[in-house]
């Protein structure tokens, strides 16, 4: 077979299983397939490269499930349901919330902005991941949440014009599985909202924005320094995709960079100690 288009039943009738598990396979992210009059529709070759796949894997022992590959599928095919499936059976797996985030989501995020980039997919498509991935988020946060007292409160969020509020979100998270609390104020907050929040915020910690593309970097520079402007006494930390290091973090008037999720987190454990959590 290496032409035409077939249903979802046709495509079971070739592989030789239920209609179901041929449904399933779709739903996991495994086989791609597509909506069109009602039905789902796989592409011949994509039939012939599932199944070539499926012949080349070993029939013994362990090997890790290409799960961002997969939630990347379910995202661009705009199917909810399905990359919430992914994540499900990633975590029965034994994938933890934080290798969510870090493992899954973020690489395919990150893929799909650059299919976009590069025009291989339509905004459309990139702008519905993002609500389908903000729903996600929505779902695991309620794992997100750590017995014990609290380590004290990061302030964050992503300066004015900046949009990319899915960044913050998951690292709010990460941050909130360390041990501490997070007031995640989003995507594109003015300089006079970041300082209002700060400066009512107990146990304040740090405040960190989040920029991903260079032209925020002004409106990062301007609510860095109404923040120090503010005399919280506190550190304010800048990370995301446009800032270069500590360096260019401190010519936007922060007071240092954390290029990543571990290095967000050891900043924070030097200021409260590592031993509290």
């Amino acid at each position: 077979m290496s032409e035409g288009v077939l249903t979802l039943q046709e495509a079971a009738d070739e592989l030789g299983v239920h209609y179901m598990t041929a449904y399933r396979y779709v739903r996991l992210g495994q086989l791609e397939a597509y909506k069109a009059g009602g039905g789902w529709r796989v592409p011949a070759e994509v039939l012939d490269a599932f199944r070539r796949h499926r012949a080349e894997q070993p029939t013994g022992g362990h090997k890790t499930a290409p799960w961002s590959e997969r939630l990347e599928s379910r995202l661009v095919a705009g199917d909810a349901a399905g990359a919430w499936s992914v994540v499900e059976a990633a975590m029965t797996a034994g994938t933890s919330v934080s290798g969510v985030y870090l493992e899954m989501l973020t690489p395919a995020m990150r893929s799909i902005g650059s299919r976009w980039e590069s025009g291989e997919i339509d905004i459309s498509i990139e702008h519905r991941a993002s609500g389908i991935a903000t729903r996600l988020i929505g779902r695991l946060g309620s794992r997100c949440v750590r017995r014990g007292r609290s380590r004290g409160t990061v302030v964050m969020g992503a300066p004015v014009g900046e949009r990319h509020g899915i960044v913050v979100a998951v690292l709010a998270d990460l941050l909130r599985l360390a041990g501490w609390d997070v007031s995640d104020l989003g995507a594109d907050t003015p300089s006079s909202s970041f300082v209002a929040a700060a400066t009512t915020t107990d146990d304040l910690v740090a405040v960190a924005l989040s920029v991903t593309h260079p032209e925020h970097l002004e409106a990062c520079a301007e609510a860095c320094a109404a923040l120090r402007d503010a005399g919280l006494g506190v550190p304010v930390i800048v990370g995301g995709q446009a800032i270069r290091d500590e360096q260019h973090a401190q010519e936007l008037h922060a007071d240092t960079a954390a290029c990543g999720v571990s290095e967000m987190i050891s900043l924070l454990d030097g200021l409260r100690g590592g031993a509290e959590h």
